[in-house]
């Protein structure tokens, strides 16, 4: 659930808690840097003893707890990803957000069809726009702020610990830069995140972003590169909200109408990496790689895997990730693997069979079949299955 908050207090916690991650991830690189390893419960005691301090004094403005849930995100955050790759949490790039955690600090209360409220710690009642049921008893709160807006996202337990299978047909999934979702039966899934106006006005707020004047030697730029910034801030906020219902829904459809989902496991990360290169290096075809990296991410390929994920909990299905390996080359007729196949983005013609199709679609029936062979070995394509289907009787 996620509604629109608007107070100067908010932007102070959101600041004190960015202030702890980079604290925190700081003293763990320097223990890091020695050899020894510092957990969250030495480093929730001393931010308990950094508060005592006066020249810390400014700690106390935030709850506790929310500054105690900063650390324990770090903590998972250092121990999935290590201690070397977390990210700093700026303060101009970084979306401020920060928890609530504890459930009886918080109350949720409706006023009429479009508002209610929400008792905070240390904020009060905060008026928000109501933009669905809660749907069950509050866990936490979360609040960040995307586009010049501040949110809150509240975790809820629905009282559902397992959905059954639902028992439907199974179809594969093929993702693309043309069109973004692509079935095996034929399918097209897509539609435009960023209108023709709206290209063109990021352009301009681009040339106003770079013509501005820097301001070196100070904390902040100049006002006027700020307000350039905070515009094509709520721009691209739009644009991804557009993205994220666009993957929201293709989810929900995909798992109510069939039982079984094949995708690619796809790297994304991996696959939008820059080929620029090194020094002593240097890449090829950067150009084409950066503009390739633009439109795979532009059609928001990791928030659709996301929202399939969610959405198969929910609904009874089942997704299965395949080896992306030679899907658009392989005709799924015959079998015949040639890149000379696949004549254009959208043609596909066998030259060993001669079977035509659209390319998207003949990738996706070539996932379907990946994925039903590794369901009916009884694996999932991560080391030899557990269960295999029972071989063929022999005849003496």
């Amino acid at each position: 659930m996620s509604v629109i908050l608007r107070s100067n207090s908010i932007i102070v916690f959101g600041a004190i808690c960015r202030a702890v991650w980079n604290t925190g991830l700081e003293q763990r690189r320097e223990y890091r840097r020695r050899g020894a390893w510092i957990n969250y419960v030495d480093q929730a005691r001393q931010l308990a003893e950094a508060k005592k301090d006066p020249l810390c004094g400014w700690l106390t403005i935030a709850p506790s707890h929310i500054l105690q849930q900063t650390l324990r995100d770090l903590e998972r955050a250092c121990k999935t990803h290590g201690t070397w790759k977390v990210r700093w949490r700026s303060k101009a790039r970084t979306a401020p957000s920060f928890r609530f955690p504890d459930p009886k600090q918080i109350r949720v209360e409706r006023l009429n069809r479009r508002w209610g409220r929400v008792l905070l710690p240390k904020l009060g009642w905060v008026r928000f726009r109501w933009t669905r049921p809660l749907g069950g008893a509050i866990r936490n709160a979360t609040v960040v702020r995307d586009g010049g807006r501040w949110y809150v996202a509240f975790c809820v337990e629905d009282g559902v610990a397992e959905v059954p299978p639902n028992g439907k047909s199974a179809v594969g999934v093929d993702l693309g830069v043309a069109v973004a979702v692509a079935t095996s039966d034929g399918v097209m899934h897509d539609r435009e995140f960023v209108t023709a106006g709206e290209q063109r006005r990021m352009r301009r707020l681009q040339q106003r972003l770079a013509r501005s004047r820097r301001v070196h030697g100070r904390a902040r730029q100049s006002k006027r590169r700020d307000a350039v910034r905070a515009q094509m801030g709520r721009l691209h906020a739009r644009i991804r909200a557009r993205r994220t219902d666009f993957a929201a829904q293709t989810a929900h459809y995909l798992t109510t109408e069939h039982g079984l989902v094949v995708v690619e496991d796809l790297r994304v990360t991996n696959i939008t990496r820059s080929a620029r290169g090194t020094a002593e290096q240097p890449g090829v075809n950067v150009r084409q790689k950066a503009g390739l990296n633009r439109a795979v991410l532009n059609k928001g390929w990791g928030g659709f895997l996301l929202a399939l994920d969610h959405a198969a909990r929910c609904h009874g299905a089942t997704v299965v990730k395949v080896n992306p390996a030679y899907t658009s080359q392989r005709c799924s007729r015959c079998g015949h693997v040639d890149a000379k196949s696949r004549k254009s983005q959208a043609g596909f013609v066998c030259v060993g069979c001669g079977y035509r199709d659209n390319a998207d679609v003949n990738a996706a029936k070539n996932i379907l079949a990946a994925g039903l062979a590794v369901t009916g070995r009884g694996g999932l394509a991560v080391g030899r299955p557990l269960k295999r289907q029972p071989p063929g009787r022999l005849v003496a």
